[in-house]
């Protein structure tokens, strides 16, 4: 058996792998609930361009769509193979690589959603 930097339990034999925080088995994890639940946005998404600690490459943020993280996947997938670049979802924040915002805004707005540029 392994033991995280904690001390908790990581692996059990009886029940499989452990939450480390409420040290539950994992189907049973109390503490996992919280990060389950989308994030709250007011449904307009927030498109802006940012650089920092990028090293001084530009990427493209949607925030603000209060989408299930399957869902916010999903949009993800399409827009960067509107853009036709790489990207992620970070903690209810779509990433794509580069500076796309027209881009961006004409797919949420064909999709459905309000779209609004946000920062400079």
């Amino acid at each position: 058996m392994k033991r995280s930097q904690s001390g908790g339990l990581v692996y059990s034999t009886e029940a499989g792998r452990m939450c480390p925080e409420c040290r539950q088995p994992i189907a049973q994890c109390v503490c996992g609930q919280a990060a389950r639940i989308p994030p709250a946005g007011d449904g307009v998404a927030r498109v802006s361009r940012e650089t920092k600690g990028r090293g001084g490459k530009a990427v493209t943020l949607v925030r603000g769509l209060a989408l299930a993280p399957d869902a916010l996947n999903a949009l993800g997938k399409q827009l960067r193979t509107a853009c036709g670049s790489g990207g992620t979802v970070k903690d209810g924040v779509i990433e794509v690589q580069g500076d796309h915002c027209d881009r961006i805004m004409d797919a949420l707005s064909k999709l459905g959603h309000r779209a609004k540029r946000a920062g400079g």
